[in-house]
């Protein structure tokens, strides 16, 4: 395969117009996705490409967006729903989660929803309070829905086609901060299969497992660790949704000692998940109690100063994989 360089989001623009270049049934409907190209410009040149038919604006109706997608999709088509900022999610969930997760169970499997659900997730960019939260544990409870959250850009493109010729409903979460973010992308269409982890980084001391932007602090903390001693494996799930339990608990055996990290808030968040999977999985082989790391119980802060204290990063990673080493 041909690789070059390309930015997160324009990983993801590229799948979608190969996709829809290949599958006349793959559509895209959302607020702005047309004419505007999508808030973050992830649909660029995709109305000139396929024309007003598959490059669907709509108003402001999350419900209405959703519901369409899914009617659609159970008559046969693969649409793409954007929905701009994942806090969005609360207006539609009855839509995602009762009709789109569900129908296939409920009518035996005579019916299918093949809908790709596009949000833009994460904190960082002083959005607020409501554009800015991170939901994968909200979607990841409910049966029926398959999650992804990449975290480069070739795993956004991989996932993308994935998901989009999957023929069950996905929630693609793509992380804010990290749409500018280059890297090495094929040109041809290729799949990341969902439910298969990467270990982005081989260690022997601590497993650091981490979600989403949370990969790119990871990585950057074992770098840091790497110099005084401590060995690092980072562990990226790639979707939650399926969860490849295999590969974190294989890493757990080896270096003994697990952190999981992502920018939920930590109550309730898939790291309790993730540490509950290691301990039945690997209880024998630990050294000491997984540690999770997130954010704290509150509304992610507008201000600059606030939301950084609030994110974890590679500081607050690196200080947990001290912890752990020096504890166990």
């Amino acid at each position: 395969m041909a690789v070059r360089e390309l930015t997160y989001v324009k990983a993801y623009t590229e799948a979608l117009h190969q996709l829809m270049g290949a599958d006349d049934d793959v559509f895209v409907v959302g607020e702005d996705v047309a004419g505007y190209g999508g808030v973050f410009h992830m649909y660029d040149g995709l109305l000139a490409a396929y024309g007003e038919r598959r490059m669907i604006d709509t108003p402001i109706s999350e419900t209405a967006i959703v519901g369409l997608g899914v009617g659609a999709a159970a008559r046969g088509l693969r649409p793409v729903v954007d929905i701009m900022f994942m806090d969005f999610l609360a207006v539609c969930l009855d839509q995602l989660v009762n009709q789109a997760a569900k129908m296939k169970f409920m009518f035996g499997g005579e019916v299918r929803v093949p809908m790709v659900l596009t949000v833009a997730a994460g904190a960082g960019l002083s959005a607020g309070a409501q554009h800015s939260q991170s939901l994968e544990a909200w979607l990841a409870h409910t049966p029926g829905l398959k999650v992804a959250m990449p975290s480069s850009a070739h795993d956004v493109k991989g996932l993308m086609v994935t998901a989009v010729r999957d023929d069950n409903p996905v929630v693609m979460m793509l992380n804010k901060k990290l749409l500018g973010a280059k890297g090495a992308v094929p040109e041809e269409l290729y799949e990341v299969p969902f439910g298969q982890a990467a270990v982005l980084r081989e260690g022997t001391d601590v497993t650091v497992v981490a979600l989403g932007r949370m990969v790119v602090e990871a990585t950057a903390a074992a770098g840091t660790l790497a110099a005084e001693g401590i060995s690092v494996e980072v562990v990226d799930p790639r979707t939650v949704q399926p969860l490849d339990t295999a590969t974190i608990a294989e890493s757990a055996r080896r270096t003994h000692r697990v952190v999981v990290v992502h920018e939920a808030v930590t109550f309730g968040g898939l790291g309790a998940e993730i540490a509950a999977q290691v301990t039945d999985a690997a209880f024998d082989h630990l050294d000491a109690p997984v540690l999770r790391v997130g954010a704290p119980f509150a509304p992610v802060p507008f201000s600059p100063a606030l939301e950084n204290a609030y994110l974890p990063d590679r500081t607050r990673i690196a200080e947990a994989c001290r912890q752990i080493t020096k504890r166990s």
